[in-house]
């Protein structure tokens, strides 16, 4: 009898709500024998220690999970399920030599970016950051190098203006779980293309760190609303106003000004403008330190907004 994609043993591997829609496809389609994961993180205020989206999906359909703080140190234990194909998405860390060369059919990865544009940690955001007004989803067979890896599959994508992180890692995650889905009979079947990457087009992208986070106004309005929406939802753009951290989630551009960068030059009934190094940026949505979301108009349902004329954000 001839194998279908119901005998293909799949290992996972992802973490964020990006991976969780083509972690669902993989386990209706093949034998999803294990799913590797981040390992649990603290979250929110309580600390409270909590599962990945990739784990707490996997939970729920009852597969086995796995979560090593370093799995080039732990990977006999996924080469032990004996895996016919490794399938990555978003995962997280360097994948070792030993577990790309073991299965049958490759090691894939679900790449975020039209590879060899934004190889690296932070391809959506970047993209965002950026102003492109396109990305994509690649599908490539992954070596030691980072994103390296010959392509199997793209597929471009429009970038809304009014995209975040959070919506466009859902469109690009459905993206590829329906890409993935059309590819891999062609994978099993031994068929597939096989592309290699032209390495002198590549750019690469790092993780965000903390201190990427703060808006810097001697930047232009454009960057910096752009900034706002690659962080949005999480970790959020922020400013410091009078010493205090407020996030800052939602802007627009405003009009030239030749004010001081930082310089609240402005308070609206729903708004308040920041002078950046061209124009002004408007901010219209936020979270206060220890307060929730909301929106800037109600903020200032209980708070003297004429205090914050004239105020020069980021001072501490």
């Amino acid at each position: 009898m001839s194998k279908t994609l119901k005998d293909l043993k799949v290992v996972f591997m992802g973490t964020p709500e990006f991976s969780v829609p083509i972690l669902e496809s993989l386990i209706e389609l093949t034998d999803v024998v294990l799913v590797v994961s981040q390992p649990d993180k603290e979250v929110g205020r309580k600390r409270v220690l909590t599962p990945s989206p990739v784990k707490a999906c996997a939970l729920e359909h009852g597969i086995e999970v796995f979560t090593p703080n370093k799995i080039r140190e732990e990977y006999e234990y996924v080469l032990n399920k004996k895996p016919d194909i490794i399938i990555t998405a978003a995962y997280g860390q360097i994948v070792p030599k030993q577990m790309l060369i073991y299965p049958d059919y490759g090691c894939i990865n679900v790449h975020g970016s039209l590879l060899p544009k934004y190889r690296g940690a932070s391809p959506i955001q970047s993209a965002i950051m950026n102003g492109d007004s396109t990305t994509g989803i690649t599908l490539m067979y992954m070596e030691e190098g980072l994103d390296t890896g010959n392509i199997i599959h793209a597929k471009e994508i429009d970038i809304d203006p009014e995209d975040t992180y959070g919506t466009l890692s859902d469109k690009l995650s459905i993206l590829g779980r329906d890409l993935l889905v059309k590819t891999l009979p062609v994978i099993f079947e031994g068929e597939n293309f096989d592309i290699p990457q032209n390495d002198d087009e590549a750019t690469h992208t790092v993780k965000i760190k903390r201190e990427d986070e703060r808006l810097d106004f001697n930047k232009t309005a454009v960057e910096l609303h752009n900034l706002v929406r690659a962080l949005n939802p999480t970790p959020l753009a922020n400013v410091l106003v009078n010493g205090e951290e407020w996030k800052v989630l939602t802007t627009e551009v405003g009009s030239e000004t030749s004010e001081l960068p930082g310089t609240v030059v402005a308070v609206n009934k729903d708004s308040f403008e920041v002078a950046c190094s061209d124009s002004t940026l408007i901010i219209k949505r936020i979270k206060p330190a220890g307060k929730k979301e909301m929106l800037v108009r109600d903020f200032f349902n209980g708070y003297n907004k004429d205090s914050l004329k004239g105020v020069v954000l980021n001072e501490e």
